[in-house]
This record gives C-alpha cells, structure tokens and sequence, in this order.
C-alpha cells in the first residue's frame, strides 16, 4: 500500500463517508448509496479504492429469495500520521475479521 495513495483517499468526503459508514453494520451498494446520498458510480468508484488499499472488503449475503449480492464492511480501525526527524509515517490498524464471519464467508463461497 503506498501511503500517498492511502491519504489522497482519505481525503475525499465520500471515501470517508463511506468507511463511517460501514462502522456501523455491513452494508451494499444501494443503502451505502441511501445512507451517504451519494450515485452508484461514486460509491462503486470509492469502493473499489478503499478494497485496493485493504480499508474495506466484500462479502457475500443471502437475500430472502435465496440469491447473493454483495455486502461490504470496514475493515480499518484506524489510521495514525506520526511526524519525527523530518519524514512522516503512516500507520493502519486493521480490524480482526471474527471466526464466525470468516466460518460464514467460507460456506457461503462454496454454495455459490
């Protein structure tokens, strides 16, 4: 992860929004959409940013028809810019996916 990249997407609003977003429960597109008032290609644009410097993943999920979609969650709890000797640091502390979300991921996948 280069840690130009990491800031340059932390601060757009919605890259943001986003990931404050996700904080609360997994979400997909269309209530990350409704939720942050934002376009589909926005939100799909972001997405796939944040997915690319390990802040955000996908899961899978089952609708009441039985079909899957996609849901995604954050998976940054924070992210620190430490400043010493004339450089600066970039430091993420990611979020440790719990056993049960990892067991369900994996059945889901083979189900598919």
């Amino acid at each position: 992860m280069d840690d130009e990249e990491l800031l340059a997407l932390l601060e757009d609003e919605y890259a943001r929004a986003i990931l404050a977003t996700l904080t609360t429960e997994p979400m997909s597109v269309s209530e990350l959409c409704s939720s942050c008032e934002m376009s589909d290609p926005t939100a799909y644009r972001r997405l796939d940013r944040l997915q690319n410097v390990d802040l955000v993943e996908e899961r899978q999920a089952l609708d009441p028809d039985g079909h899957h979609y996609k849901r995604y969650v954050a998976i940054v709890d924070e992210v620190t810019v430490s400043f010493a000797d004339g450089s600066y640091d970039v430091t993420v502390t990611r979020s440790a996916a719990q056993p049960s979300d990892r067991f369900t991921d994996l059945f889901e996948g083979l189900s598919q």
